[in-house]
């Protein structure tokens, strides 16, 4: 292959308009800060929804996992979707269906219709990550993918904090069901904003001769994507690490904070997101340090183990003061970020005209261990329970909570291991040749 039709080396200059790309970033990164918000939003409802719906732990992590059920079921058809049909058309529609999803779950009065809400929520959010990445990668230099990517999970994670402390605070204010219909409302609001000022690629983007190759089927880009070994290894570990986040800081967090260390329910809102605070601030510095260094195995190893001490201090370490406490949430959700990493390396050991199918493969894996672990935890959490009840919501024990919360150091720790089953890329996309 010459050098003119390399792929790697695209044939259009991404800033020829670059206010548009930032706007256009803006959005798809603001429709990221609205999944994540969406995402965590019922670690500040659990015991409101567990009276709601008259339900136990277990029921209500199946409810809150029916998001990642249709995430996970919606990954591979995203990134296939997007890759063919174009980000703007496939997003704006999900974005809908997103918001559609909302104004069910404020409305249901039972938790058949709750969980429908919630599924279809999460159908329209699974297109949020690939939807940004695409563009992104139409818009940006290839060199500025690692660190726009952390700087898009910073964004998403503002929207994690904003769906704990500022949500709950919503709530108390204007009563749950009322706060998602205001929020329904905004994701039509952005629907419109997305649809009218996004455009799938660069003015002179149509010069890259990849994008004019002819387009694989589903069965082929799966075929593709699954018989690369890395791609399964990157997806593991990507499933694994990313797990306790949701786990802790997407259901359960608040209400175990709350109790451990006797704080309110807002307090202990407050004191969960800095877990989210954490990621914002570590996605872009790590993306920076790995390129900086030409390395992302070994970011992705030590900021994993860091993570994996961290919040197994904060479980089970006795005495903590609410300063180390924070402390140590903050630095669990600032060294955990380096998983970021690799859904850069997924995209330079793929074809760019698999990138979205690729990374939709590995969220794939998210969503998975998202949807195994939040009832999986609850389910512990029932075995423990002694029998307390408080407005007709289950009170789980701070023991009970401890031994649920045995899977996060758990998870992490399989992470590390897979780590060492990653090759290196060093910063390089792989070479045409190489790629399956």
């Amino acid at each position: 292959m010459t050098l003119d039709s390399d792929p790697i080396k695209p044939q259009y200059k991404p800033f020829s308009n670059p206010i548009r790309a930032w706007m256009i970033w803006a959005l798809s990164a603001l429709f990221m800060f609205y999944k994540y918000a969406l995402e965590v939003s019922p670690s500040v409802m659990t015991s409101t929804l567990m009276s709601a719906f008259n339900i136990s732990g277990v029921e209500l992590g199946n409810l809150a996992a029916c998001y990642f059920y249709a995430y996970l079921i919606m990954q591979i058809p995203a990134g296939y979707l997007i890759d063919r049909f174009g980000p703007r058309n496939v997003t704006t529609v999900m974005i809908t269906l997103c918001s559609l999803g909302i104004f069910i779950f404020a409305k249901a009065d039972t938790l058949l219709v709750a969980g429908i809400g919630r599924f279809l929520t999460g159908a329209g959010a699974a297109f949020a990550v690939v939807n940004c990445l695409k563009l992104t990668a139409n818009w940006f230099p290839i060199k500025l993918f690692a660190f726009m990517t952390g700087l898009m999970m910073t964004i998403g994670m503002l929207g994690a904090v904003g769906g704990q402390a500022p949500l709950s605070a919503f709530i108390d204010a204007f009563d749950w069901r009322c706060a998602m219909e205001i929020i329904g409302v905004a994701g039509i609001v952005l629907t419109l904003l997305f649809w009218l000022t996004v455009r799938d690629k660069a003015p002179d983007h149509k010069k890259d001769r990849v994008l004019t190759a002819p387009r694989l089927s589903l069965r082929e880009s799966l075929r593709k994507i699954l018989k690369n070994p890395q791609a399964w290894w990157l997806s593991l570990y990507s499933g694994f690490a990313f797990a306790p986040v949701m786990i802790f800081g997407g259901l359960w967090g608040v209400s175990f904070i709350s109790d451990a260390f006797s704080l309110t329910r807002n307090v202990a809102a407050q004191t969960v997101s800095l877990t989210f605070i954490g990621f914002a601030v570590g996605a872009p510095v790590f993306g920076w340090l790995s390129d900086w260094i030409g390395q992302r195995r070994h970011v992705m190893l030590w900021g994993t183990l860091l993570a994996m001490l961290s919040i197994s201090a904060v479980i089970y370490a006795p005495g903590i003061p609410p300063t180390l406490l924070m402390f140590l949430l903050f630095l669990f959700g600032f060294s955990i970020s380096s998983f970021l990493l690799c859904f850069t390396m997924i995209r330079e050991i793929t074809s760019p005209l698999l990138a979205a199918t690729g990374i939709g493969f590995m969220n794939a894996f998210d969503a998975l261990f998202g949807a195994i672990s939040d009832p999986l935890t609850g389910k512990f959490l029932d075995l423990g329970w002694d029998g307390t009840m408080s407005e007709g919501a289950r009170v789980f024990s701070v023991s009970a909570y401890k031994m649920a919360f045995l899977t996060l150091p758990a998870f992490l720790f399989i992470a590390v291991l897979i780590i060492f089953k990653i090759k290196e890329t060093y910063c390089k996309q792989a070479s045409p040749s190489s790629l399956p």
